[in-house]
Order: structure tokens, then C-alpha cells, then sequence
């Protein structure tokens, strides 16, 4: 991607420098946490901190120093972030809306949130409780290693789903979303089918960014779409329960298959229209 002199986000909360301290008690939400896996990483559940709810958090330096590496990545974040920030007060300026641009927290190892705590081992995720996006750096530098999928518009491509997720927060879409998963119950097959069309839409958002960061900022490259689809490719359910289980197990996808999400991020990035983005009133069968 290009990025050269693009600006840089205000929005964005580094908490790498302290360590996240939390008191004991709280209600686990280890199937959220079992599905971050399964999208990011295949890794094993048990290995996970689940989120805890209700838990009172302190922030203790660490004093640690960042490498290069780092210091570009944190960048690279920002810039992303702010290009978000650009494109969809456009969008929604088309809608006749404003758009109130979500929050980045990058933390290292263990971050307290408004929907809990959790452990980098979670990935990146969005909470709409407060309204942000948290990642935690290291996520990029394993995202070859763990699932096969590098380059830099890849991992825009993760800033841009988490936003897209902002997105439908901000159109009402994900708490309509969130009251019938709950009304079906958690991870119900009809549960993960609402999960699954979210997902899919977040993944044709981020496309839609893609679509129209370009036609401002000149900002794709040879080989980025690929690196993108390639990534979303590699964190379908399918492909992931392949590689965790040696089986799928279609009942419980929650976020699509590898050609599904590969399908939904290429129509976002070849119309950059958000009106063909619904992916809830086509049957399941056909997204």
C-alpha cells in the first residue's frame, strides 16, 4: 500500500506501555472468545483467558521499548484508522448521516474493554459497548506464521472488518443483529447463521473502504487485493476447522466460509457501494 505522507489518526489509545492488572470474579464469555480463535488464529480454546465481565482493572507501567517494527506498525495503524475515518464520513454523509468514528486501543497482551477483559490470544475485536477497535501488534507478526496470510493490506484489511463492524453499529444493524442472536440463544445453529451474515457484511464494508481509500489516496498496489483475499480466504470456518479439526462442521460457522468471505471482500472492493452490502435478506444458502 501506499501510505507515504498520509495523516495520521487521533483516535487511537496505546496502552502497550502498561500492563492490564484485573481482580479476580466475573462472568466468562469463552464463546466468543472460541470463535475469535477459530476466525484468527485455529488455535486450541483451552489455551484462551476468557473476557470477564464486572471485573475492575488497573494499568501498571512495564517500561518496555519498541522496536522498529513496532514503532511502523503502530503507524501503519493509525493511518489505516484515519483513512476509515475519511471514507465512511463520506459514505455516510451520502446517507444523509454523520459518521462518529470509532475508538483504536493497541495493547500488548491482556486488555480491559467495555464488553470485558481479554488476552491478545482473542485477536482483534470491536466492542460496542464503547465503541472500539482493540488489536494487539503481535497479531500481525504471527498472521503468516498462524494462518498463512502476510502483507500490508492484508492487515489493513483486519483494521477495516473490526470498523466495518463500527459501521453497522452506527446503522443499527448490529444491535438488531445482537437481540436476535440472543432470542435464538448462544451458538445455536440460527445464532451463527445471524453471526455469519454480520460477518460477511463486515467483510464487504472493509472492501467498500478499500474501493474508495483508493479512489482518494491512490492507496493499492500490485498484488494488494490478492494479499487481502488470500487472508480472508484463510480465516473462512471451513478452511480453519480443516486445519484445527482435519473436518468441518458447518453448523457451527459464525463468520462464513473462505469463499464466502473472499466473495463479500471482493464485491465491497469492486463496487464500493454500500447498498449492495445486505446480506441478511438473501437466503443463507445463497451469500
Amino acid at each position: 500500500m501506499r501510505l507515504d505522507g498520509r495523516r495520521e489518526s487521533t483516535n487511537v489509545e496505546d496502552r502497550r506501555g502498561k500492563k492490564t492488572v484485573a481482580t479476580a470474579g466475573g462472568i466468562g464469555i469463552g464463546g466468543i472468545i472460541i470463535a475469535l480463535i477459530i476466525m484468527f488464529m485455529g488455535g486450541d480454546p483451552s489455551a484462551v483467558t476468557q473476557l470477564q465481565q464486572g471485573n475492575s482493572t488497573e494499568y501498571v507501567e512495564d517500561g518496555k521499548d519498541y522496536s522498529q517494527v513496532d514503532v511502523e506498525l503502530m503507524t501503519f495503524c493509525k493511518q489505516i484508522l484515519a483513512g476509515t475515518e475519511d471514507v465512511w464520513t463520506q459514505e455516510f454523509r451520502k446517507l444523509g448521516r454523520t459518521y462518529q468514528p470509532p475508538k483504536m486501543v493497541i495493547f500488548s497482551d491482556a486488555v480491559n474493554s467495555g464488553c470485558g477483559n481479554a488476552t491478545s490470544a482473542s485477536g482483534p475485536f470491536y466492542c460496542s459497548a464503547d465503541e472500539t477497535v482493540y488489536l494487539d501488534l503481535e497479531f500481525f507478526k504471527s498472521m503468516k506464521k498462524q494462518i498463512g496470510a502476510d502483507g500490508d493490506f492484508a492487515y489493513a484489511y483486519v483494521i477495516a472488518h473490526e470498523v466495518g463492524h463500527h459501521v453497522q453499529n452506527q446503522l443499527g444493524i448490529l444491535g438488531e443483529a445482537h437481540q436476535q442472536m440472543a432470542n435464538y440463544g448462544r451458538n445455536t445453529p440460527q445464532s451463527n447463521e445471524v453471526s455469519v451474515r454480520l460477518e460477511l457484511q463486515a467483510d464487504f464494508f472493509a472492501g467498500v473502504w478499500a474501493h474508495h481509500d483508493n479512489k482518494m489516496f491512490g492507496s493499492l498496489e500490485d498484488g494488494d487485493i490478492e494479499e487481502a483475499l488470500n487472508a480472508a480466504a484463510k480465516i473462512g470456518d471451513d478452511y480453519l476447522q480443516k486445519q484445527a479439526y482435519g473436518r468441518t462442521m458447518p453448523e457451527t460457522f459464525n463468520h462464513g466460509t473462505s469463499a464466502q468471505r473472499s466473495r463479500w471482500l471482493k464485491k465491497g472492493i469492486s463496487t464500493g457501494d454500500i447498498n449492495q452490502g445486505d446480506t441478511f435478506s438473501p437466503s443463507y444458502s445463497s451469500l
